[in-house]
């Protein structure tokens, strides 16, 4: 009974925080408003339609905010908004029940808070007979390959099926075929609805989150195909911040000039915020994935001295947006970790600890698809140099990483720390960091092996004085130059993770000249001069 008040009272808070946060949003929208400066030459379409269902999250405060930012500077700012314009969206998919029809009414009046004062174009679902006829005969490796007047919908759509199904290996059910066509269908709808609006606004550029969930894909598509600028942004690793890019948000590409190496003032700060890093200390998109940090245990260290040396293997979450983009060595992290069994198995005298990311885990995102199944299937704690680390054991990563002979990572940021650490460190997919020598990084999979063999067989590992300082610079570039932070503007509100509310703002606070940030996203987006902050402010 007690549970049930508690969760009565929490849902009951929340729908305040949320009611009190829209009102903030319809006041500062007036404000904004009767303050911007009119010059619609300049017109930019808005669209995220895979950010929230309700409330606000990160990324729906970023696109909002940045929407304010440019009609300030006399921009005529668009949304493009759902309005039941999809079967099947990807938030309001109930993965419990994949039949289940998804929360439109909800969705569409906290759109209606997010449009208060911004011009706004809603769009409606309609069924394509066509497009319908074609795929509903489909199996699902069909569906996988379907294209249609020129459009890689089946793949275009898979990462969005992946996500919510929290798994890389789509099951081949009946009601998954379904999700898959409804997903499908949904983002030609899209292309139709987007073209019209393209061809009546010519816009100067496009603004989308993420631009991997199907819709801001499929938006994202038709604006190259039609030679406008197309933006994506998602959350950065500060805390309330954003990375904003006219590439693949989700692959963050960021250009480091060779002249730039950190000085002394810099080299501190950087330093500064690692130290809070290897304590654990510290938020993504709104999530703190380490509650505490453990040292290793006595019976951990009793097994690291058994052996001659350890090999920590850090992985990462196989639906993760980003692995389209890791994907390039090996099909899939599961291919990578059955190479790497093989690699355990032949060297008995190295203690292997395997470690499942801590987002595997996660309340409400848990994978379905996991590192902890996958040894259970494999009998990998069956072997005798094999430690398994699950999602909620909060052992020191930095810990395993100073008494290693080498680290191997798929595509974990811990494995650019672990550069910076001074390890060597064996990359098996394309991450971030790999835009520059920061780690080793095989050319394929048979030189992935020749370099795990070498480095396990060689007493001393060489590795390159480049990449730690790559390593450094670009954690720097990442952390203080391409985040662009929001935290002047809004705050977490307190209920939700990764959900935050407007502050007590005034409209002159968006405007270039008192924000680095709304200054870098009107040249970025108006101008066309990328989303890099003043190193030197």
């Amino acid at each position: 009974m007690k549970s049930f008040v508690r969760r009565v009272i929490t849902g009951l808070y929340r729908r305040l925080v949320y009611f009190n946060n829209n009102r903030k949003i319809a006041r500062f929208a007036r404000e904004i408003n009767n303050n911007s400066a009119k010059d619609s030459t300049n017109t930019v379409v808005i669209f995220n339609a895979s950010t929230r269902l309700i409330g606000m999250s990160q990324n729906a405060a970023f696109s909002l905010l940045t929407g304010w930012a440019l009609k300030l500077q006399g921009a005529r700012v668009v949304q493009f908004v759902c309005n039941s314009g999809l079967k099947k969206c990807v938030l309001g998919t109930d993965i419990t029940n994949v039949n289940n029809s998804p929360s439109c009414r909800i969705c569409i009046k906290q759109s209606q808070a997010f449009s208060a004062g911004i011009e706004t174009r809603w769009f409606k679902f309609t069924p394509d007979d066509d497009i319908n006829s074609k795929i509903s005969n489909l199996n699902l490796e069909q569906l996988k390959s379907f294209e249609y007047e020129g459009f890689h919908l089946g793949q275009l759509v898979l990462p969005s099926l992946r996500w919510i199904l929290r798994r890389h290996h789509i099951n081949d059910y009946a009601d998954i075929h379904s999700l898959y066509k409804e997903y499908i269908v949904s983002a030609w709808n899209v292309k139709r609805e987007f073209e019209k609006l393209i061809h009546e606004l010519q816009p100067k550029a496009v603004l989308i989150f993420n631009g991997m969930f199907y819709p801001e894909a499929m938006v994202k598509k038709v604006a190259q195909n039609m030679g406008i600028p197309a933006y994506t942004h998602e959350v950065s690793l500060q805390p309330l911040s954003a990375f904003f890019t006219d590439g693949e948000a989700t692959a963050y590409p960021i250009y480091i000039p060779q002249e730039f190496q950190l000085n002394d003032k810099q080299n501190d700060r950087l330093d500064e915020y690692l130290n809070q890093r290897f304590e654990g200390n510290f938020t993504m998109a709104g999530i703190q994935f380490w509650p505490e940090m453990q040292n290793l245990d006595r019976e951990i260290v009793q097994k690291i001295d058994s052996f001659k040396h350890i090999v920590p293997v850090f992985t990462n979450v196989v639906f993760d947006t980003s692995q389209k983009h890791a994907n390039i060595v090996f099909e899939h992290m599961f291919e990578w970790l059955d190479v790497t069994l093989e690699l355990i198995k032949s060297n008995p005298d190295t203690l292997f600890i395997i470690r499942a990311h801590p987002d595997e885990l996660r309340t409400g995102k848990s994978s379905h698809e996991n590192v902890a199944g996958w040894v259970k299937k494999n009998d990998v704690e069956k072997l005798e140099n094999v430690i398994f680390i699950n999602a909620k054991e909060f052992v020191s990563s930095y810990e395993l990483i100073r008494r290693s002979k080498f680290v191997m990572v798929y595509n974990s940021t811990i494995g650019l720390e672990a550069s910076i650490m001074g390890a060597p460190v064996l990359c098996g997919g394309k991450a971030r960091f790999t835009q520059l020598p920061t780690v080793f990084y095989p050319r394929d999979k048979s030189d992935f092996l020749d370099l795990a063999e070498h480095m396990l067989s060689v007493e001393t590992i060489n590795i390159p004085a480049e990449y730690r300082i790559n390593a450094r610079r670009f954690l720097y570039y990442q952390l203080f130059i391409s985040s662009l932070p929001f935290d002047g503007f809004v705050k977490n509100d307190g209920v939700s993770n990764g959900y935050v509310t407007l502050k007590h703002i005034k409209w002159q606070d968006l405007l270039p000249e008192n924000s680095q940030t709304t200054k870098t996203l009107v040249k970025g987006i108006l101008e066309g001069k990328g989303f890099l902050l003043d190193h030197e402010a």
